[in-house]
């Protein structure tokens, strides 16, 4: 089996795990399929679930794509690709939970691959996961940061840091100055050994539902009313900025001709935006501020 069929092969059981997980913790809602294809190469299987007990709406989506050349931007960015066929395979997902007090998260996993006249001239894993609540418990920031950190030990005590950093880093507002959340685990353009790569892929991808599952079991019930929903919709607002104006994934997913609803099934079905917002003093929405920068979680924390 060629390296990038087994990686394709592993994707699709995590998105199969995945939606059974969280169609499990919903309790009531369940995943609808919409298998695609695309004209240049590949397709995918886009999978949402709407209107559930505990999520609003859920987007699960494998894709494996392929074309003959990048788009201008990608081939500029790295010389040797221009001319190379490629091929990408990746699972994606957003969480929109329906309580204010769960966090929203996201997970991506993803492996690239580029050839020139039967010869690979490129490789390269990606991925990670991150969090964003809208009211940060510190129990749960731990526990995520924690689950980040034990799933990269075997890899060398520098890749929690390093990822956690880039995490940081990647998912920056620039035009808010601020974080899109809490962070966790980002990394791109892994191409050291291929198996130790790909298990790590594997430990981020299989580590996920541990970092956020028991959150959502400690905050689903959480009392909440319209205050709390309001701030969760224009907080959104952000996740919107963010995936629109500034995620790498999003725009090279575009530019390539890749089919637009499984690319924005990131965005949530509902969200607001207020000119001028500011929170009450001292109140629960004026808290999350302090929590939208670059922290040493688990050493301030714990």
């Amino acid at each position: 089996m060629d390296e990038i069929d087994s990686v394709r092969d592993y994707l699709t059981g995590l998105q199969d795990r995945v939606c059974t997980a969280v169609e499990q913790a919903d309790g009531a809602a369940r995943f609808v399929e919409d298998a695609w294809t695309r004209d240049e190469g590949g397709g995918g299987r886009t999978r949402i679930l709407r209107d559930g007990a505990v999520f609003e709406q859920a987007g699960v989506g494998f894709s494996d794509v392929s074309g003959q050349a990048l788009p201008p931007s990608a081939s500029a960015a790295r010389p040797e690709l221009a001319g190379a066929s490629w091929r990408a395979v990746g699972v994606s997902l957003v969480l929109h939970p329906r309580n204010p007090h769960v966090p929203t998260t996201h997970m991506n996993v993803r492996h690239f691959r580029a050839q020139r006249d039967g010869e690979t001239v490129a490789w390269w894993f990606g991925g990670g996961f991150d969090l964003t609540p809208f009211y940060p418990v510190d129990e749960d920031i731990v526990h995520w940061h924690r689950t980040a950190r034990d799933l990269c030990a075997p890899f060398g005590a520098d890749r929690y840091p390093a990822h956690k950093r880039w995490c940081d880093e990647y998912f920056f507002l620039r035009h808010r100055g601020e974080t899109r959340g809490v962070g966790g685990l980002f990394f791109d353009d892994l191409h050291g050994d291929f198996d130790t790569d790909f298990a790590y892929l594997r430990a981020v991808g299989d580590g996920f539902l541990d970092a956020y599952l028991p959150i959502v079991e400690r905050r689903r019930d959480a009392p909440h009313g319209e205050r709390e929903r309001r701030f969760q919709l224009y907080r959104r607002g952000r996740y919107v900025e963010f995936n629109l104006v500034w995620d790498r994934g999003t725009l090279f997913g575009l530019q390539s001709g890749g089919r637009t609803e499984s690319i924005l099934m990131s965005l949530p079905p509902l969200a607001r935006w207020e000119y001028g917002f500011a929170p009450e003093a001292d109140s629960a929405e004026a808290r999350l501020s302090g929590y939208l920068r670059p922290r040493d979680w688990l050493g301030e924390l714990t």
